[in-house]
């Protein structure tokens, strides 16, 4: 007999194992009923609980006890029950605590997204799209931080950090020599204490990748191009230290980044070393493997790069050169 248990989202029923929180319950429908969710992280354990993003309704506890819990939860804190009704998106007092949760999100975040390089992909853009208001309530000034230098490849930008901790947990749990943390409470909180000596260790541009703002940014990319002008492809290296399986971001035939594979939930599926994000950026150190699909509603789909294939492997191929002549000339114009 199966030990799944049943639990119904938005009135779609889903069967998961038991200890399965209501986010990971959503995103094995997949879709819009997905919660958002801004601080949880599945590959970081204890991530999550800290942005609020993905409060649901429980309108039905469980077959046994059927009474809705009296208050919104947060579903990645939230573990499914036997016969649990959830209500995500087809829940109005679900969309208004969004809502606000984030008008107080954008509360001390500076408008910066025009020059900001995690424009394209960063989660709260997204998330103020959806669910954001026009105007703000707050009144007061917006708190600001002097710009932290960690090491020589990682900016740290305090104004746009929403403390989701994911930058500690990622240095608390792939590397062995976490120097940094969350100092203060409330609107004192911030990310300090000898920063500037964690780029010690191999793993630290993983911070980065899980940052889902413009925090934590990488300081060889930084103001060269944006996002959505970039050709994102798939390649990977013997790599003695991580997986080696990355993206690598073209502009032309230069590689601007690297980054580490991302999930259709923006989540990294391994981490990589600092060796392959920071210091293999020629075509000849990987093995290209072709372009990366990226859902149709990013930004970065919209030069349709999914119908190019790479740009050094078209150049090493008079045929498709030719099939792709249209499409080279205008990728080369970038």
């Amino acid at each position: 007999m199966s030990d799944k248990i049943k639990v119904t989202i938005d009135g779609i029923p889903v069967e998961v194992e038991p200890g399965t929180s209501i986010l990971n319950a959503a995103r094995q429908i997949g879709g819009d009923i997905v919660p958002p969710a801004m601080c949880y992280y599945s590959k970081l354990e204890g991530s999550g609980g800290k942005c609020r993003t993905c409060l649901v309704k429980v309108s039905k506890g469980s077959e046994k006890d059927p009474r809705p819990m009296p208050k919104l939860v947060a579903s990645c804190r939230t573990t499914v029950m036997d016969g649990m009704e959830v209500q995500n998106i087809t829940s109005p007092e679900v969309i208004e605590a969004r809502k606000g949760v984030v008008e107080m999100l954008l509360i001390n975040h500076p408008l910066d997204c025009p020059i900001c390089d995690q424009a394209g992909e960063c989660h709260l853009q997204d998330l103020s799209y959806e669910h954001g208001a026009a105007t703000t309530r707050y009144e007061f000034d917006r708190r600001t931080f002097d710009r932290v230098d960690i090491g020589d490849k990682i900016q740290l930008h305090m104004n746009r950090c929403i403390l989701c901790y994911r930058c500690v947990f990622t240095a608390d749990q792939i590397t062995n020599n976490r120097v940094h943390g969350v100092l203060g409470r409330g609107d004192h909180a911030e990310i300090s204490t000898y920063i500037e000596k964690a780029i010690d260790n191999d793993f630290s541009g993983n911070v980065i990748d899980v940052c889902p703002v413009g925090a934590l940014t990488d300081k060889t990319f930084r103001f060269k191009n944006r996002v959505w002008f970039t050709k994102p492809v798939e390649a990977h290296r013997d790599c003695p230290t991580c997986s080696g399986k990355v993206t690598l971001w073209y502009k032309g035939e230069e590689v601007l980044r690297v980054t580490a594979r991302k999930d259709v939930y923006g989540e990294v599926e391994e981490f990589i070393c600092n060796t392959c994000r920071f210091d293999k950026k020629s075509t000849n150190d990987w093995v290209i493997e072709g372009p990366r699909q990226v859902s149709r509603q990013s930004v970065i789909n919209s030069n349709h790069y999914d119908t190019l294939q790479p740009l050094p492997v078209i150049k090493k191929n008079p045929e498709l050169m030719e099939a792709n002549k249209e499409q080279f000339e205008r990728a080369t114009k970038f």
